[in-house]
Formats: C-alpha cells, structure tokens, sequence
C-alpha cells in the first residue's frame, strides 16, 4: 500500500438544505459552484487521480459561514461569493500551491 495520496487535492462542496430555517449552503450558489470548480478544473487538465477530485457533500457543519468548500489534505476551509472566488481558489492553491487567504475561515 502506498502512502501517496490517490488525490493531490480532494475538495469537497458542502451541498447542505437545512429544514430547520439556519443558513445552508445548498441554496446560496453551492451546486452551481461546484459544478463551476469541475468543469473548470477539467479544462485546466489539473483533474483526476494524482491531482485534484471536486465533490459534493452533505452537510459540513459551517453553514454559518457559507457556502463552504473544503480542500483536503490540507483541510483548508473557504467560503465564496461567486464564480471568481472559486477561479481564484482553483488558481491559486489548488494549481499555484497558496492558499487564499481573504477566503479563508477558521
């Protein structure tokens, strides 16, 4: 068994509808997001094994802060606004290694 990890970078989008009337994720842009992250890591060739996964997940219980994304194995939280947050994410840590930090939680 190595101990290299399958994936450089596993980020996970918190997809989240609460029914008890908190903030969640799922209704504040988080699908359209995610689905923004895959196509445009696909189009930067930077996706599958050996580099980056981008997935959808349940409930991440940092809703409050939301939407949210996670990026492993760093475990890195960020929330985001739009499209360009997420571009500069993507740019910025998961290609160029640097986390950004104005959309960093802790």
């Amino acid at each position: 068994m190595s101990d290299t990890p399958y994936f450089k970078h596993h980020v996970f989008f918190c997809m989240n509808t609460r029914d008890d009337g908190r903030e969640s994720c799922g209704p504040r842009g988080a699908e359209q997001a995610q689905k923004h992250a895959k196509k445009r890591c696909k189009q930067l060739n930077i996706n599958g094994a050996g580099n980056v996964r981008i997935n959808q997940a349940g409930c991440l219980d940092r809703c409050e802060h939301g939407p949210v994304l996670v990026v492993y194995p760093e475990g890195t939280w960020y929330t985001y606004v739009d499209t360009s947050d997420i571009d500069e994410i993507i740019d910025s840590h998961l290609v160029g290694g640097t986390p950004v930090e104005r959309l960093k939680i802790k």
